[in-house]
């Protein structure tokens, strides 16, 4: 029973939307919280005595118009963390054993024996011909339906 799931696991679907899930509902609200409250504030040094930092308006009147470089480069922060912490908690371990696999030190998923493959065959065709056995018959009809 493990084994058959560990072969589950081991496709590739299923890993890459498990990494999607997890990094997304768990890891990004951390992330999130670090850039804020520690990067924000650096980022923020480098505007000087400008109260928003690296942000500016367009036009002075209009808030619409603020650009705010200040949040580009904490957001791209942020993908490099999550990107980095994808890499290196399940990316890089996941390529480990694809490696060992194809060295042949870890087995991969197993394939289906002849005997099994004839069983299922067997199986099938038995379930198909009960199938029509069991269908009522319709006598052929003649002439136009009524």
């Amino acid at each position: 029973m493990l084994k058959g799931f560990k072969d589950f696991l081991m496709r590739g679907n299923v890993v890459d939307l498990a990494v999607a899930v997890v990094i997304g509902a768990a890891f990004g609200a951390i992330v999130t919280a670090f850039t804020t409250n520690i990067i924000n504030p650096l980022v923020a040094l480098f505007g000087g005595n400008n109260v928003e930092g690296l942000a500016f308006k367009l036009i002075e009147a209009n808030e619409k118009t603020k650009i705010d470089l200040g949040a580009l480069i904490t957001a791209i922060i942020n993908f490099a963390i999550v990107a980095a912490v994808v890499y290196f908690i399940f990316v890089l371990p996941m390529n480990k054993i694809k490696e060992r696999r194809e060295k042949g030190v870890e087995p991969g998923p197993s394939e289906p024996t002849d005997v099994e493959l004839l069983k299922e065959i067997r199986d099938l065709l038995q379930a198909q011909a009960a199938a029509t056995q069991s269908a009522p018959q319709h006598p052929e009809r003649r002439g136009p339906a009524v």
